[in-house]
């Protein structure tokens, strides 16, 4: 384990906050303040300036900043590697994923993973698209697993499953005469959207730029923060939307939600994103394989059904 007074430098540095770091390390205020102390003791100079409710690098806190991230992942890697020499493959993962998948998809994939490995710990943040990849580019999460595309070319994404998007309405709805709907059968229609910043609203907001149409030419009902909220929007005759087909599988059987296919069909992927130069240990290696092999069995069983 590295050393405790850099990890505890290199976190309030990248939080800019002695009270987000001291609760992201689990430690109390004082506890962190004396840390930092000790450091800049050892240093002889000041690493932070402290103003009104607001602390900034120094240029030596700058310096000591970029090469604790470089210490920090050196010390990681060389622990890594003990382990693998020794056989031994343990340790912790850190997985963010976006909502939708977090609630249909990761369940199952992690309890499978934890049932074959129970000595690893998996660590799981959920937020939206827009979030995971942001705590993947800061180097906050080990692994991201998130929906539709990804525009940062310096991330390596990987596809795991290929999801389809469908229109969803309460069971008596006209679109129960159609076997699939058109964007232009869409327009009109109240719609419950998914929040700004959502995988599923990014490609849907895509779907109908390649129709020639926007966001504005549909009738907005409701913003919602969740899968299970707009599908109980919908269901409460709110509206209609757009959402993942893995995601009502228990609707479908009740019969409160009908799906209908787009015209043409809407197919976007679930997909692994990961820094490229990252050391890539021995428990991202273990889960990546066990995930891979997961996503092919779903896709097996989608196709024959």
């Amino acid at each position: 384990m590295s050393d405790r007074r850099i990890q505890v430098f290199h976190a309030v540095a990248r939080l800019l906050s002695f009270t987000k770091a001291a609760e992201a390390l689990n430690m109390t205020q004082p506890a962190v303040t004396f840390q930092i102390r000790q450091l800049e003791e050892d240093f002889n100079t000041r690493l932070f300036d402290r103003g009104h409710n607001r602390i900034s690098l120094t240029e030596a806190g700058q310096r000591v900043f970029e090469f604790s991230a470089r210490i920090i992942a050196l010390y990681e890697e060389m622990e890594e590697s003990v382990r693998e020499l020794t056989g031994e493959i343990t340790g912790a993962l850190t997985v963010g994923a976006s909502t939708t998948i977090a609630e249909y998809l990761l369940p199952s994939l992690l309890g499978s993973f934890k049932e074959r490995y129970p000595e690893m710990n998996i660590r799981l943040t959920v937020t939206n698209t827009e979030g995971v990849v942001h705590l993947v580019e800061e180097n906050e999460i080990d692994l991201g697993v998130v929906e539709g595309g990804v525009s940062n070319k310096q991330l390596l994404v990987e596809t795991c499953l290929i999801d389809e998007l469908v229109v969803i309405a309460p069971p008596a709805h006209e679109f129960a005469a159609y076997t699939s709907i058109t964007t232009e059968q869409l327009i009109g229609q109240p719609f419950v959207f998914r929040e700004a910043g959502s995988g599923t609203r990014e490609v849907v907001a895509n779907f109908f730029a390649a129709q020639g149409l926007s966001e504005r030419d549909l009738n907005k009902s409701l913003e919602l923060g969740s899968p299970e909220a707009i599908k109980g929007a919908v269901e409460a005759g709110m509206g209609v939307s757009i959402v993942s087909h893995a995601i009502i599988g228990k609707e479908l059987k009740l019969g409160t939600l009908l799906a209908r296919s787009l015209e043409p069909p809407l197919p976007r992927p679930f997909s692994f994103v990961r820094q490229r130069q990252k050391f890539r240990h021995g428990v991202m290696e273990e889960f990546l394989e066990f995930a891979r092999h997961y996503c092919q069995a779903q896709e097996r069983a989608s196709a024959s059904r």
